[in-house]
């Protein structure tokens, strides 16, 4: 492996990489860029505060008479274990001091996918959720639109159907309001993504050279390049853990994340600098991992993107075209 040794899969990788000629680049980017902006705006620095506990429910819950002030969920395009990951900040009034909530995230059908308890949250304090896209049996859930609902412990169907007249009123009122702050009062559903399109700017996909297969002089070419200006932003698409980070002949500076819940590892290649981004660490989906450049065998900026099945990259995987799902990525990135 490109980590563990000079020689080897370091040789093995140098006749891989692509060599994109100054010719073809040029080719490749007079070409409609297929994206604008792509990606999706991210902070710089490290990864997010992990995700709220999931909590215990109270063994004698209690709570009085609910109704909600505010609640807002943010961002409204949220991404699995990622830097976006779906936030609920919310207000309760209530008669009395203590109050044990449940906090859920439902699905489209109006399923329960993920469960927090919230114990003696108290009248007009704010509380806040973090979920980070995991949930029934530690799995992912699948892309789709999803809500938090907020509901007391205790008192049956009756205190329940209560505070939900409460939420009903407040998105009537939101509704009613001219100014968007209002509106954005009361939010609570978001969109869930499995995956983060890599590049923060304009790009294209190139010409036939860069495809995946493409012919390279004794073997194929085992990834898709994708053409953007030296500088431009790069983030994970897939959170996991670094398998390998630091610089190699053919790849220039590159890294390589093993995503977590899946068997995938995705690997970036010709950065302009190395990667902040050591092995060993856990990173987020659509964390900065660097940005684009033309280190290694490169005669131009672009980024060559990978992905290979399990047991990994290098480690008995296999490459495998992602340019289909690049593209799937990119459309709501």
């Amino acid at each position: 492996m490109v980590a563990r040794s000079g020689t080897g899969a370091r040789h093995r990788l140098g006749g891989l990489i692509s060599i994109i000629a100054i010719a073809a680049f040029s080719a490749c980017f007079a070409a409609p860029a297929v994206a604008a902006t792509g990606g999706a705006p991210t902070p710089s620095g490290s990864a997010p505060p992990p995700p709220s506990r999931s909590g215990a429910p109270d063994p004698a819950p209690t709570a009085g008479a609910l109704r909600l002030i505010s609640a807002k969920t943010w961002p409204r395009k949220s991404f699995y274990y990622g830097v976006r990951s779906p936030r609920l900040r919310y207000e309760i009034d209530s008669d009395m001091p203590t109050n044990d909530l449940r906090v859920d995230v439902v699905d489209a059908a109006g399923v329960v996918v993920k469960s927090f308890f919230r114990n003696d949250i108290a009248p007009a304090a704010p509380d806040s959720v973090r979920w980070d896209g995991i949930g029934g049996g530690g799995k992912p859930a699948p892309n789709g639109r999803y809500s938090f609902r907020i509901v007391p412990q205790p008192g049956g169907r009756v205190a329940r159907k209560a505070f939900q007249r409460s939420v009903r009123a407040l998105r009537r009122s939101a509704r009613r309001a001219a100014s968007s702050a209002a509106k954005q009062q009361l939010s609570l559903s978001f969109q869930l993504y499995d995956y983060a399109f890599p590049i923060l700017g304009p790009h294209n996909y190139g010409q036939g050279g860069a495809r995946f297969g493409a012919g390279r002089s004794g073997h194929s070419h085992q990834g898709q390049d994708l053409m953007a200006k030296c500088g431009t932003p790069l983030v994970a698409a897939r959170g996991g853990r670094v398998r390998y980070s630091g610089y190699q002949g053919a790849a220039g500076n590159y890294v390589v994340i093993d995503g977590k819940g899946t068997g995938y590892d995705t690997a970036y290649m010709h950065l302009l600098q190395p990667s902040p981004l050591k092995a060993g660490m856990a990173v987020r989906t659509g964390q900065p991992i660097g940005v684009v450049g033309s280190t290694g065998s490169s005669t131009a900026c672009h980024l060559h993107f990978e992905l290979w099945t399990a047991p990994g990259w290098y480690e008995g995987g296999s490459p495998i075209d992602p340019l289909g799902l690049l593209k799937r990525w990119d459309r709501y990135s």
